[in-house]
């Protein structure tokens, strides 16, 4: 989205073809980009500049995708033509607002429906900086002020309750773009122009967790090496929490892809102790906590996790859907409005079999898939198509790893 707006060609490197990102490279061609994608992993961009975007001709459609749902309701909200932004089922009880009414206090028209997509974005004269104070920590909902930041008249300023992803704020400092940045607060100054970029995307974090999990419950003697994972230091609070439980996670050859810190961990099977997760890193994991409620589910005594109410409109409500599943496969639990409490078990199997409905959500999907490993049965899990939706060859890569995994 951010090489689109830029002078030039720009090149990505570590592209990853999920349905999410294809998704969005398909909305950025309906907007009059010319987006070529030599290889599988390997994208070519040619910029039209900060405003040579231009109306598309249908809606766009962001098909599972809340980040990019809400990133170019950002993007559009200060360009000179109408957009419709649309989504799949899922992506349509999504809440909206939270983007919409800063966006509005900035001058944009932007109407949700009911306060979710589908979106309707009108044309606007000009938008106009803001103070905005963030009432929760969402790198979503300040991605998207950023955008429209780019095309407003004044500076932009946003302000945090608690750390979110900075991935956007690098980003736009590679590209030339001003930014004044404290802890818990951005300013972003309006630019003229977005410089090009050869680009290297590092591997995810997010999608990463699930083999630092496999490993901490299930790993060989040798461990398991995962090669290649970003480590920006705004996404790695479940490897922080996991530390704390007596995780073996040792960090090996770092180095950065441009902006972004890149390293190797290796992760050993380790003896993992209940804790109260630190309210302070569930911004900073709250995408991994489907998966870190496996690994309590196999660590010794109660894991505590609360202040995680943005769970409750994930894909799914994450909350409700992982103590479902934890019920069915007879793992003891108790549930929260804002969290959870786990009772696990680290000798012999921590999960029955049983069967798994994810609801559609992938991280539910690969969350379970990781409960097989310490599983004193088979466990199906059903309606997993969407996990191609992050993480598209999680199944072959899994076997590869050492899980007994099929598809049906």
């Amino acid at each position: 989205m951010l090489l689109s707006l830029c002078d030039g060609t720009s090149e990505i490197n570590g592209f990853l073809p999920s349905e999410d990102c294809l998704a969005s490279m398909r909305a950025m061609r309906a907007l009059g980009v010319e987006v070529r994608q030599p290889q599988p992993d390997q994208v070519i961009v040619k910029g039209v500049g900060l405003r040579g975007l231009k109306g598309a001709v249908d809606a766009l459609d962001m098909g599972n995708a809340g980040t990019a749902m809400r990133l170019f309701t950002g993007l559009l909200a200060g360009q000179s033509f109408d957009s419709r932004l649309i989504g799949d089922v899922s992506l349509s009880k999504r809440p909206m607002e939270r983007v919409a009414k800063p966006l509005r206090l900035m001058g944009a028209d932007v109407q949700t429906t009911g306060g979710t997509p589908p979106v309707q974005i009108r044309s606007v004269r000009a938008l106009h900086g803001i103070e905005y104070a963030m009432p929760v920590a969402s790198a979503q909902v300040k991605s998207a002020l950023l955008l429209a930041g780019l095309f407003a008249d004044s500076p932009t300023t946003i302000i945090e309750p608690a750390i979110s992803r900075d991935h956007s704020e690098r980003m736009l400092q590679a590209m030339g773009v001003r930014l004044r940045q404290s802890p818990l607060r951005v300013e972003l100054q309006p630019p003229d122009r977005l410089h090009s970029q050869q680009m290297r995307v590092p591997g995810d974090f997010s999608s990463a967790a699930f083999f630092i999990i496999a490993g901490l419950i299930g790993a060989g003697p040798e461990g398991l090496l995962i090669q290649n994972v970003g480590l920006n230091p705004t996404r790695t609070g479940l490897m922080e929490i996991l530390r704390s439980m007596g995780a073996q996670i040792q960090t090996q050859n770092p180095r950065s892809a441009g902006s972004e810190p890149v390293a190797d961990l290796l992760v050993r099977r380790s003896q993992l102790q209940g804790i109260r997760v630190p309210p302070a890193l569930v911004p900073l994991a709250i995408d991994e906590f489907p998966a870190l409620f496996i690994a309590a589910a196999c660590a010794n005594g109660e894991t505590w996790v609360s202040g995680a109410q943005e769970l409750r409109v994930k894909e799914s409500d994450r909350i409700a859907v992982m103590a479902e599943g934890l019920q069915a496969l007879g793992v003891e639990h108790e549930v929260f409005a804002d969290g959870m409490r786990i009772l696990g078990r680290q000798a012999g199997p921590a999960f029955l079999g049983g069967v798994i409905d994810s609801h559609g959500d992938h991280r539910i999907a690969m969350s379970f898939a990781l409960a097989s490993l310490r599983a004193a049965e088979p466990i199906r899990i059903q309606d997993v198509a969407n996990v191609a939706t992050s993480f598209p060859g999680f199944v072959p890569l899994a076997r590869s790893a050492g899980l007994d995994l099929s598809e049906s």
